[in-house]
């Protein structure tokens, strides 16, 4: 299934301060230079097999990538299924990173990074047929310069029957898929914070719900910081006595104040929590970088997403002054698929109906949260009726109810 990619529009959403069970412990270390690496795929479209991200000779039959700070130039717009090998030269003056995702522009296939001015790396993948996107990040930062990739049948066999290797696999690519996004926030947020300091609070509106978008997809992860979570993500009902409210929800309410009895923040203070959004974004980036998955918390992480869209979005509690829960709808769904779909294959291994479920599922949602778009992004959520807030509760409870058993399907 493929899900557009949300970007700013109308303000966007969310934010529970409700800690629900946790994505589990977390494997954290000082944070390394960034090194060329090379990500393990996990949907059925793909396997990694290979990478050999410090060295520049030339494979046979390679396709040739040029990155430079305003293009990515791949040689050819598709190959066979089977070992494909990307040799990527960067032609550009920033150091650049190159990236094939799957055909939803979200789930990571397999990367190769820190490539700098002049240098060539390869990326090598064991591809299955289908639709992919290929993209460069001259800089790093930013969602690249994307171009449409496919994989034509060759009749070569790709699919792994180990399901142990087939975890292992998805834990990878689940984890590539989170420091992309922290890496998107860090960028979006440090752009959000700029113009609301200065005063232009119609452009911070039109990047609230964009910028946000890559916190809810991997809301669980970034939960499991408990210090920093607070601090991020608070909702004024959820202060305690005394308690200092920062963040993006502070931010939210004196972007879209209240009619009667708020006084607006002066510019001291606007700076104040500016400042405080980015360096917790910026401590949140730095954490992960070595953060590490098992499947039990990918599989917990979806149902725990969904969790989220039935007691925040759903009843509109988390945008209370902006009302662009939707925009936290997709992406909690965005996230909670992802987990899903790395850890598919090896679920298919083991309960391929459950699997089927799943994918009917999550497709079901997707057509009703697609009725409520506008442009890039939705109708604010104060403008849905009734009876469209209970075909959205509907379709996620028709979805929770089998995830569930996703986790326990995988690892027993």
């Amino acid at each position: 299934m493929s899900v557009p990619v949300l970007s700013a529009g109308l303000p966007g959403p969310r934010a529970s301060a409700s800690h629900h069970e946790r994505l589990g412990p977390v494997l954290l270390a000082s944070r390394p230079r960034r090194l060329a690496t090379c990500g393990l795929a996990a949907a059925t479209v793909l396997l990694v097999a290979a990478c050999t991200s410090n060295d520049s000779s030339t494979e046979a039959g390679a396709l040739r990538v040029s990155s430079t700070a305003d293009t990515c130039e791949v040689s050819a717009s598709e190959a066979p299924s089977g070992n494909v090998v990307f040799e990527v030269t960067n032609d550009g003056t920033e150091v650049t990173e190159f990236y094939l995702l799957a055909d939803d522009g979200l789930r990571i296939i397999g990367e190769v990074e820190n490539i700098g001015p002049g240098i060539t790396r390869n990326l090598v993948v064991q591809a299955a047929p289908g639709s992919y996107v290929t993209a460069c990040k001259p800089g790093m930062v930013g969602d690249g310069i994307r171009s449409p990739f496919t994989v034509t049948d060759s009749g070569t066999a790709i699919a792994s029957s180990d399901v142990a290797q087939l975890l292992a696999t998805a834990t990878e690519q689940y984890r590539l898929y989170v420091r992309d996004q922290v890496a998107q926030l860090a960028t979006k947020t440090e752009a959000f914070a700029d113009l609301y300091r200065s005063g232009d609070d119609d452009g911070a509106r039109a990047l609230y719900a964009d910028a946000r978008t890559h916190w809810e997809r991997i809301e669980p992860v970034a939960e499991s910081f408990g210090d920093l979570d607070p601090r991020l993500d608070l909702r004024e009902a959820d202060l305690e006595a005394g308690q200092a409210w920062t963040g993006w929800h502070a931010i939210e309410k004196d972007l879209w104040p209240p009619a009667e009895g708020y006084l607006s923040l002066d510019d001291a203070e606007r700076t104040e929590l500016a400042d405080r959004l980015v360096a917790d974004t910026d401590d949140l980036s730095a954490r992960i970088q070595d953060i590490t998955f098992d499947a039990t918390q990918l599989g917990n992480g979806a149902k725990e997403l969904l969790d989220e869209v039935a007691t925040g979005k759903v009843t509109g509690e988390e945008e209370i002054w902006s009302h662009t829960d939707l925009w936290d709808f997709q992406a909690n769904v965005d996230g909670a698929r992802i987990a899903f779909e790395a850890l598919r294959p090896a679920l298919e291994t083991k309960d391929a109906e459950l699997a089927d479920t799943l994918a009917d599922r999550f497709a079901a949602l997707q057509v009703v949260l697609d009725e409520h778009r506008d442009g890039d992004g939705f109708v604010l959520y104060s403008a849905l009726t009734a009876d469209e807030v209970a075909t959205l509760a509907d379709a996620v409870d028709a979805l929770s109810e089998p995830l569930a058993n996703l986790t326990a399907a995988v690892v027993l």
